[in-house]
């Protein structure tokens, strides 16, 4: 071990100085997992939203377009 720094450490041992924290340490993580929390219920309430905007338009087996499927329900895959 090199003698300055030694010297160097115990020099500046008692000079420094401690800033505390405003909040406990342990609130940080409570606040940055109720922010995570916050998101996720934004995200979820988004959830399936382009299928009940979407109207396909499908295909008969004639070739026609047709918004009804062959047995006469809109119900997505229902062509058999």
């Amino acid at each position: 071990m090199s003698f300055m720094p030694t010297v160097a450490s115990l020099a500046s041992a008692g000079t420094e100085t401690v800033r505390e924290l405003p909040i406990p340490a342990w609130s940080y993580g409570a606040l940055a997992l109720a922010g995570f929390m916050l998101l996720l219920g934004v995200l979820w309430s988004f959830r399936n939203t382009a299928a009940k905007h979407d109207t396909p338009i499908r295909v008969t087996h004639a070739g026609q377009s047709d918004r009804r499927s062959a047995n006469g329900a809109n119900n997505p895959g229902a062509h058999h």
